[in-house]
């Protein structure tokens, strides 16, 4: 028998963005495969996750990758940097999202995902700039929330409690764990899979391997690759939040925000509604 074989896909939070090791990033994708066998059967860990990645390229790029290594487990932690985007769609989101999750599936795959904090919150923006992309998070997170429930995936909810406003959990960025975040991100997962009497070996270590860094070298991080790939993520998306945060704005003082929050759960139920109707469509002759 083949070693029980754990892909992961995603973006720079799985690809370990925040847990550098040497020269690379680690992260809680590594770490949670340590503990998923016995430890003189080491399980089979691929991670295709990619810093930047969306929802579209989970599902064009990584998903067929992944299939092809025929998993046992596999897990698709995605979506954030979509809300960092001018063409945010989520009908498009939850479309893609459901055709990745039913492929696994239909290997017999253990499905992972996660619903994950808004950016805006921990980036501890302004509340008229925060309020839309925490709008749109929590737009994903609903459709997340969803979808695991459809094709019985082990879910994990990441997107608030106390870990979120634990300074030693995140890295210099505000916007990935550091190590002991990603640590937390592991033992979580490894608890759930445990609980399905999946996950055999033992629970990673709550306790950081290496020294956090220094404030120098964070915020030599910050001054270098960290603003970077802040700036890389959110270019195209800032002339269309400023426009947002205008009519959060003016919807603030016309006392109608609440249309707003109404609007995106109408969208939401809307995409979600849309895949049932797909899903009883007889197929094309």
């Amino acid at each position: 028998m083949r070693p029980l074989r754990f892909v992961a896909l995603g973006d720079s939070l799985t690809e370990g963005v925040g847990d550098r090791v040497g020269e690379t990033w680690r992260g809680w994708a590594p770490l949670l495969a340590g503990g998923l066998a016995p430890v003189d059967a080491a399980a089979e860990f691929t991670n295709l996750a990619v810093s930047g990645a969306q929802t579209r390229d989970v599902l064009e790029r990584q998903t067929p990758q992944a299939l092809a290594l025929r998993p046992d487990v596999v897990s698709v932690v995605i979506g954030v940097n979509d809300t960092l985007r001018y063409t945010f769609d989520i009908h498009a989101v939850a479309a893609r999202l459901d055709q990745a999750y039913a492929a696994f599936r239909a290997q017999n795959a253990v499905l992972l995902t996660a619903c994950l904090p808004d950016p805006g919150s921990m980036l501890r923006l302004p509340g008229a700039l925060a309020r839309p992309l925490a709008r749109r998070q929590r737009a994903v997170n609903t459709v997340v929330h969803a979808l695991s429930e459809r094709y019985g995936a082990v879910h994990l909810h990441a997107a608030d409690g106390e870990w979120i406003s634990d300074r030693a959990m995140w890295s210099a960025d505000r916007l990935h764990p550091g190590e002991r975040g990603h640590r937390q991100l592991a033992r979580r997962f490894h608890a759930l899979l445990a609980e399905a009497g999946v996950a055999t070996g033992p629970a990673p270590s709550p306790e950081p391997e290496f020294p956090a860094p220094t404030r120098s070298a964070n915020l030599l991080w910050l001054a270098t690759a960290g603003t970077g790939w802040v700036v890389r993520r959110c270019t195209d998306l800032l002339p269309q939040l400023l426009t947002l945060a205008a009519a959060e704005v003016r919807h603030k003082a016309r006392g109608t925000s609440a249309r707003l929050d109404l609007s995106a759960s109408h969208a939401v139920a809307s995409a979600l509604a849309a895949l049932s109707v797909a899903d009883q469509q007889p197929d094309a002759a």
